[in-house]
């Protein structure tokens, strides 16, 4: 979900500018009504709030008044005005928009390479070397990837403050305004299309061996770095590229990582879900 967190991240600093703006122009508006406002009671009323009232309020002295601490959003604490929290129709485009793009970006890789070895290149026909044929015994190792991985985030979460930070940072602002539904989308097409692009281009392309799996790994980690998340999250997000890559090899099918890809990003979701109501 790295360029779902990186759109998340843009769509965030527009939305601060645009506050800036908004907050701005309350301001000024609220200074030339007080302004006005001001002047003209004094123009027609000063006699006699003089003899009844004693002299006029200074000028600007309403300008702490109730109305203009509501309308102006530096009052707002800076954890909120700097970084605000994505609607939910945000996330649900980044999403599927940066879905479809890497989904794009690696279905163009596998068709370039199959017609590279049609033509007699020395380039290994992705979409020979990585099928979606399915199994049976295919879910074995799904559910065996499932339970690793799953099980390690959680154990991680317990025992390694970093990651722990870093996945709290990347899961607010992604999952924090979603609803119980929307987790099934923010799961499944990060997941099918991350794995379509790194299990079923990157890696076959370049050769479906140890090494291969390590290089498309490393690649994986290291895009999961920023915006919140520091070089723990990078570790582990190789770690887990590395399961899904040996996975890949072992069945020479993306629906294997694809599954336990889509399915891990779930029970993360719905972890964080229901820690963080406890909390």
């Amino acid at each position: 979900m790295f360029m779902l967190s990186l759109s998340l991240k843009c769509w965030s600093c527009c939305g601060s500018s645009s506050t800036s703006s908004r907050a701005h122009t309350t301001y000024s508006a609220s200074i030339f009504t007080r302004s006005r406002y001001s002047t003209c009671c004094f123009a027609k009323k000063s006699l006699k709030k003089s003899k009844r009232e004693g002299p006029p309020e200074p000028y600007g002295g309403d300008l702490l008044d109730e109305k203009f601490v509501q309308n102006d959003t530096s009052f707002i604490p800076p954890t909120q005005n700097g970084n605000p929290i994505p609607s939910r129709n945000a996330v649900l485009q980044a999403c599927i928009l940066t879905s479809a793009l890497i989904a794009a970006f690696g279905t163009l890789i596998r068709q370039v390479s199959h017609v590279a070895s049609i033509e007699g290149l020395s380039v290994l026909d992705c979409s020979t070397e990585v099928s979606f044929g399915f199994e049976m015994w295919h879910l074995e190792l799904i559910t065996g990837l499932v339970v690793l991985i799953s099980s390690s985030r959680y154990l991680l979460l317990k025992t390694w403050p970093d990651f722990t930070e870093s996945s709290e940072a990347a899961n607010t602002q992604v999952l924090s305004s979603l609803q119980p539904l929307d987790y099934i989308v923010v799961a499944f097409l990060p997941g099918i299309s991350e794995e379509l692009l790194f299990r079923g281009a990157v890696l076959p392309l370049l050769g479906m061996n140890w090494q291969s799996i390590g290089v498309a790994a490393f690649i994986f980690g290291v895009l999961h770095i920023g915006n919140g998340r520091k070089y723990s999250f990078a570790i582990w997000a190789t770690f887990v590229g590395l399961a899904y890559g040996y996975a890949t090899v072992l069945s020479s099918s993306l629906a294997v990582p694809m599954a336990s890809h889509a399915v891990n990003n779930l029970i993360g979701g719905l972890l964080w879900k229901y820690t963080s109501k406890q909390k």
